[in-house]
């Protein structure tokens, strides 16, 4: 049994994103550490750190690398990082001096994560921007209808569907504008060296960071990132305000759906093994799933915050294990919400 629900046989047909898990793939991942190592070998080059010939045969084979996955592996359970079995592949294929010399496993690994988290914000911010335009579209159809206002789940004063559902919009607003800045937080070249000083790079550490980045269209950094991990954190809980956001939407769909509410009429709702009659609001609850399971995932990436001197183990692997299943959970909200605001046939007090 797949241990992932994101990824499993039947429970991915509710809970799975092909899209992010596009992003996310094993082989996408291996593409950015390779991208890594051939704009290393480049920039090492340029700075006559590597002999010009050799870094960009070197380069260029990098490029062109077939990589075993499974002696990856095996090399990730005896190093703990994929990027020994990486090197001692890549040197078999180029000039050994002009690969990855001056680097170190977190370099190669950390822009690549944030080389996907690119990729993961463009199809973010894309999902934002439809779902504020469904959501404008669903106020101009039903925003003038009258609406029984609820507070703790009473009865309260009539409000009409535009005050409800400007309380699911607006907030996709605000989650695109802290997008652009947390895209800024974490899109960093990470070039560290052994220690973090970028020692073995002498008196070339700046030009070689700058033209990293340049290639790989990342920001350069005065000094590495490896153990200041707060900019990824705050990208993880950035995700959490979304679906969270989108959960509320989700919670008060379902809540709206209700047997002696009605509220809403939403077509394409779940059907029930023994009770034909039910109209079950799958995506609506979904939503308010995804918003809970990331929440508590947020947890754990505050943790990881926490690395010990100048390399940690635990915490580092700790956000591999975490980061990604927020990001599908985050995906695959996004899409449901779409999905589920474009099937709403009515909205407003049954008449």
């Amino acid at each position: 049994m797949s241990l992932s629900v994101f990824d499993h046989p039947w429970l991915s047909g509710l809970f799975g994103d092909p899209e992010m898990a596009a992003v996310l793939a094993p082989e996408r991942q291996m593409a950015h550490m390779l991208a890594f190592e051939a704009a290393w070998s480049r920039a090492c080059g340029k700075a006559g750190l590597f002999e010009a010939t050799q870094a960009e045969e070197a380069a260029v084979a990098i490029e062109t690398a077939e990589i075993d996955l499974a002696d990856i592996a095996a090399g990730m359970a005896q190093d703990g990082v994929p990027i020994p079995r990486l090197v001692t592949q890549l040197k078999a294929l180029a000039p050994a001096e002009a690969v990855h010399k001056g680097a170190t496993s977190q370099d190669v690994v950390d822009t690549a994560l944030v080389l996907a988290l690119r990729e993961a914000s463009f199809l973010i911010a894309g999902r934002l921007m439809e779902l504020e335009t469904h959501l404008k579209a669903l106020d101009d159809r039903f925003g003038d209808a009258p609406l029984m206002g609820r507070t703790r789940m009473q009865a309260a004063t009539e409000i009409t569907v535009r005050d409800r559902v400007l309380a699911w919009r607006l907030p996709i607003s605000d989650h695109l504008k802290t997008l652009d800045q947390k895209r800024a937080d974490v899109e960093k070249v990470q070039v560290g060296g052994a220690s973090g000083d970028r020692k073995a790079l002498a008196d070339k550490g700046d030009f070689v960071v700058s033209e990293v980045a340049k290639t790989l269209g990342l920001a350069p950094t005065d000094k590495s990132w490896q153990t200041m991990r707060h900019g990824i954190a705050g990208y993880a809980s950035f995700l959490s305000l979304v679906t969270g956001s989108l959960g509320k939407i989700g919670q008060d769909i379902a809540l709206m759906a209700q047997q002696g509410i009605e509220c809403v009429s939403i077509s394409g709702a779940g059907g029930s093994s023994a009770m034909p009659h039910k109209q079950n609001p799958v995506a609506a609850e979904l939503l308010v799933t995804l918003a809970r399971y990331n929440a508590t995932q947020v947890s754990a990436m505050h943790h990881a915050v926490v690395h010990e001197q100048e390399r940690s183990g635990t915490a580092w692997s700790l956000e591999w294990m975490v980061l990604p299943q927020m990001l599908m959970a985050t995906g695959r909200s996004l899409s449901m919400a779409i999905q589920l605001v474009q099937n709403i046939q009515r909205l407003g007090d049954p008449a």
